[in-house]
C-alpha cells in the first residue's frame, strides 16, 4: 500500500473525509475510529467484551454514551496520524494502510 493522504476535512456531520494519493476519497465516522483505535487499552477493553457470557449487560459510562468527535490529528512522521478524540483518548497511532482499510468511499 503506497497510498498516502492528500487533504483531511470534517463534515458538517462530524465525519472525517480523507483524499488519499491514488485518488480515492474515503470517510471515517468518529465513534467507529474510536473503538477501533490501536492502542492496548482498547484491544484489552475489546478482549474483556467478547469473554463475557453473551446474556450480560454492559453498563456504559456516561463517556461511553457522548457522541465522540475529532478534536485533532497529529501527524506520526510520515506513516500515520495521533487522533485526539472528545472523550481525551489520543493514544492510538493509526498507520496510512490502517486508516485506509477503516474508511467507507466517499463520493461527492
Amino acid at each position: 500500500m503506497s497510498a498516502h493522504p492528500t487533504a483531511l476535512a470534517l463534515l458538517p456531520d462530524g465525519r472525517l473525509k480523507i483524499d488519499w494519493s491514488d485518488d480515492t476519497k474515503r470517510v471515517y465516522r468518529p465513534r467507529d475510529l474510536r473503538d477501533s483505535s490501536p492502542d492496548a487499552l482498547t484491544r484489552e477493553k475489546h478482549s474483556a467484551q467478547s469473554s463475557k457470557p453473551t446474556n450480560e449487560l454492559t453498563v456504559l459510562s456516561p463517556e461511553e454514551m457522548a457522541p465522540i468527535s475529532i478534536k485533532g490529528m497529529n501527524p506520526v512522521g510520515h506513516y500515520a496520524y495521533q487522533i485526539v478524540f472528545s472523550d481525551g483518548h489520543d493514544s492510538g497511532i493509526f498507520t496510512f494502510e490502517y486508516l485506509y482499510e477503516l474508511g467507507e468511499p466517499y463520493a461527492d
